[in-house]
């Protein structure tokens, strides 16, 4: 039911937090926030017996089909602990676990929200950990860029107001998506719909009423805002055209749908209210 953690939630809620807890483990061993950026042995073998450990509860706790659930979300929750580690030492990776913070939140809190608003359309992919090979490629690309650029310009990943704009976009970005899924409800759904279902409204309220996509506006400035706060030149005008590319054809598709859906009511809407992505008016009708 809407508004209360099922069980999966709750396991993944759990684990999560499980996860999450390795950023505990320097004051467990009576070290600096900096034992991820520069582990030595005793370090090495603290993160190898926490994951062991971890994996091991989970497995004991768990049933198979809650265990796929727990370890993706322990291992975003392990990613984000990893991502304090390094966002509160002062080595020259800070902004890169400001930035594992940001990417494993992202994803765990889209199968949260979904499991809240949504737990009948719930499923492993609800994670987006696997959203698509060009999703991962370009994953992939940001962080190879970031590690050369820190080995032979390393200056350029220590400019932190750039960094901070970076985060600021990313926050902005992860909220306005969050509250267009919460706001949604049952009609949100990581899939776009081609049948319409008995409980399918439109939803013009809340944040839906400044864009009529506020989910993938928030999307579209979390992933831009990503690559500012890694300060990778490359990458941020990259994933800037890679994702005005798919989100314009995803709005035109979904558009169709939706017209189909409701009619006058949409087309009302979409005069009204702009899709809220630059230059990106959705789809055009022939008169």
């Amino acid at each position: 039911r809407r508004g209360r953690l099922g069980q999966e939630g709750r396991a993944s809620l759990c684990s999560f937090l499980l996860g999450a807890s390795v950023a505990a483990l320097p004051l467990l061993l009576g070290s600096s926030p900096s034992l991820l950026a520069a582990p030595g042995l005793r370090g090495r073998l603290a993160l190898a017996l926490h994951v062991a450990g971890v994996n091991a509860a989970l497995l004991l706790i768990y049933p198979r089909p809650l265990y796929k659930i727990a370890v993706r979300a322990c291992f975003l929750g392990f990613a984000f602990g990893c991502g304090l580690l390094l966002s509160a030492g002062r080595s020259a990776w800070r902004h890169f676990g400001w930035y594992m913070c940001s990417l494993s939140l992202f994803h765990y809190s889209e199968y949260l929200v979904t499991a809240i608003n949504n737990p009948r359309s719930l499923s492993l992919d609800s994670f987006l950990l696997n959203h698509s090979f060009e999703y991962n490629l370009a994953a992939l690309s940001s962080w190879v860029e970031f590690t050369l650029e820190k080995l032979f310009f390393p200056e350029l990943k220590q400019i932190t107001w750039l960094s901070t704009v970076g985060l600021l976009m990313v926050i902005f970005g992860d909220c306005l998506r969050k509250a267009a899924m919460l706001t949604a409800g049952s009609n949100f759904n990581h899939i776009v719909q081609n049948e319409k279902s008995d409980t399918h409204t439109l939803v013009t309220n809340g944040v839906y009423g400044w864009f009529r996509h506020p989910s993938y506006v928030g999307w579209f400035y979390w992933s831009i805002g990503t690559q500012v706060l890694l300060c990778n030149p490359i990458c941020v005008v990259g994933y800037a055209l890679a994702s005005w590319r798919f989100f314009r054809e995803r709005i035109e598709e979904e558009e169709i749908t939706l017209i189909h859906f409701f009619g006058e009511e949409y087309l009302e809407y979409k005069r009204k209210v702009p899709s809220g992505l630059p230059f990106i008016k959705g789809v055009k009708l022939e008169l």
